[in-house]
């Protein structure tokens, strides 16, 4: 019998998985991952062993284009009975987006817990849902599996109340609007693998850059959170694939009095038609606006990297003072072209890159004597939800 941890992470048209075996006394091993994407198109279904072999690689049939995280989850379900005729699933993990204020750790959920939940969906309206769907999906279909919420949110709660604070009525904060933080199982899962690589490193004054299609920079002592980029929802701080980042307010009460926008298209502009794409024109996807020789392509590009040298000012001032600089996620792990950019533009906060280690992907990518170090730590969310599970689930 292979025991083992499912991990689901649901979006409005994918929902990835992994599988994960587990074992007494030893971590996590991967056995398996993929995801079901073009929910509510064109759904197709994709799945690799361990060895990056090919598992599944097919549209799911035309009768079934309406489908929705449930099916998709009957396909997950179908393949790794066919696969492993003798596994027996020791749970379920879930990233969950939003944790809100009172959720500070990772939760074994109820029908009472998913309840509170969705009273945080307007926290996350792009995210809530469908992570909230993937749950209910599974409830349906194996009512007796436990299942864990993890969320993105917990990590940051270690922060002082001065970093959560806005600069609204002090009702407001008691009321739960204040600076919540996100891709905090990313920002965990990076501090695990300093700590335990190079734990002088990470006992100082680090700053984590988590760069992709969503992105964010947090302030960590100590493996602990001090200070995030992003505040009451996702779209605070770095401009990111189609989503604004910083902007101010009285933008949004421009848009709704003089323009005459409704909240619905307001909402659809801060969140899926700004960032990268809404100022280049062209792509989200930095690897084509990276490649084009259009010059507004050119202008996201160096917007995207003003973005993040200000921010790294800002969460190095939170701590007086940076020891190192970390990199992950899609463009902070694959991307050496904006690493460069970035590190040439902090060379005032001690930051020396060495050239050809950035250009090869290595874990240290600061030259031999920069006074402050530079790390590449590619993110792994789902392990650290599959551990998470397994420790509420007490095995």
């Amino acid at each position: 019998m292979t025991k083992a941890i499912l991990v689901l992470n649901a979006g409005s048209s994918s929902l990835k998985f992994s599988l994960f075996e587990y074992e007494a006394a030893s971590d996590l091993h991967l056995m398996t991952k993929g995801q079901v994407e073009g929910i509510g198109t064109a759904p197709h279904f994709v799945a690799k062993d361990h060895h990056n072999q090919i598992l599944a690689d097919q549209p799911l049939p035309e009768s079934n284009q309406s489908i929705g995280h449930s099916e998709g989850l009957h396909a997950i379900a179908t393949l790794l009975r066919d696969q492993y005729p003798d596994l027996k699933l020791l749970g379920v993990g879930h990233r969950v987006v939003h944790g809100g204020a009172h959720y500070a750790a990772p939760l074994r959920l109820t029908p009472g817990t998913i309840g509170a939940l969705e009273g945080l969906t307007p926290l996350a309206p792009l995210h809530q849902p469908h992570n909230l769907a993937a749950i209910r999906a599974v409830a349906e279909a194996r009512p007796d599996l436990p299942q864990v919420a993890c969320f993105d949110t917990a990590f940051h709660r270690s922060q002082e109340q001065i970093n959560q604070l806005f600069g609204l009525p002090y009702n407001c904060y008691e009321r739960g609007i204040r600076r919540y933080g996100f891709h905090g199982l990313s920002y965990e899962y990076v501090s695990s693998v300093l700590k335990q690589q190079e734990p002088e490193v990470a006992a100082g004054k680090v700053v984590i850059a988590h760069l992709g299609n969503g992105a964010s920079m947090c302030a960590v002592q100590n493996s602990k959170s001090v200070a995030s980029s992003m505040g009451f929802t996702a779209l605070d701080g770095l401009m990111m694939g189609t989503r604004t980042g910083n902007l101010d307010a009285g933008v949004v009460l421009y848009l709704l009095q003089q323009e005459q926008l409704s909240v619905q298209q307001v909402e659809e502009l801060l969140y899926k038609r700004s960032g990268l794409l809404g100022l280049s024109g062209i792509s989200s996807d930095m690897r084509v606006l990276l490649d084009s020789h259009e010059p507004q392509a050119a202008l996201a590009v160096d917007y995207f990297v003003h973005r993040i040298s200000r921010e790294l000012g800002s969460l190095a001032a939170s701590m007086n003072g940076l020891d190192a600089l970390v990199f992950t996620a899609g463009i902070g792990e694959n991307s050496a072209i904006i690493r460069q950019r970035v590190c040439e533009q902090a060379q005032w906060l001690g930051i020396e890159i060495d050239p050809h280690a950035n250009a090869a992907n290595e874990f240290c990518i600061s030259a031999i004597d920069s006074p402050t170090t530079v790390w590449l730590i590619p993110s792994n969310e789902e392990l650290m939800i599959a551990r998470h599970t397994r420790t509420q689930l007490g095995l």
